[in-house]
């Protein structure tokens, strides 16, 4: 059973027909380099500690948001996310000083988005269990095979990262910004159209 869990949550990350998930970590991983890899670890750590929590509280049914307001938020997460990188690059530009405290915005704000993404692992998860009477060793095997995955992604967009700004030696600033207004600008397309009220 944990190998099957184990593997659903690794594919369901990675599946590019519900690309979201990828997207917003695509968008998350645009500022940072190979280099930078430790405050780009700590800032996955608290998008981890976010989707792991309400995904147990969501699977557990403790929580039941609607399917379409999920959804929708993804996208808004992923146009914010979006947003902060264009935002840092302009305060880098105008005010050094304020870099820092953009900065240190990031981790709540990973942490909150990682709460928002774990309720729309935890639909598939929840259809997945189907008659499952015990939950714990599915949940712990979905969430590590997600994990998984996320490490797989990030180190895929670090290494794009590095041929982009290293090997074609284009300016790492160019590559943020050009990242997240492709992600943003996708995010709020598909938001507009799945607008849940």
């Amino acid at each position: 059973m944990f190998a099957v869990y184990l593997r659903l949550g690794f594919e369901h990350l990675l599946d590019l027909r519900a690309y979201d998930h990828l997207l917003f970590l695509a968008v998350l991983c645009a500022p940072y380099s190979a280099a930078r890899w430790r405050e780009l670890l700590v800032l996955v750590t608290a998008f981890t500690a976010g989707h792991s929590a309400s995904l147990a509280l969501a699977t557990l049914g403790w929580v039941r948001p609607g399917a379409a307001l999920v959804e929708f938020l993804i996208l808004v997460t992923i146009a914010a996310t979006a947003v902060a990188n264009l935002a840092a690059v302009r305060s880098h530009a105008s005010d050094a000083r304020a870099a820092p405290i953009t900065h240190r915005a990031r981790y709540p704000a990973a942490l909150t988005f990682g709460v928002i993404h774990g309720l729309g692992f935890s639909a598939f998860l929840r259809l997945a269990l189907g008659s499952e009477r015990s939950l714990f060793v599915p949940l712990l095997s979905f969430n590590v095979g997600l994990e998984l995955a996320q490490v797989a992604a990030v180190t895929l967009f670090l290494a794009l990262s590095f041929v982009a700004t290293g090997v074609l030696r284009a300016p790492s600033k160019a590559w943020n910004v050009g990242v997240s207004v492709l992600g943003g600008a996708w995010a709020l397309a598909l938001a507009t159209s799945r607008w849940p009220f």
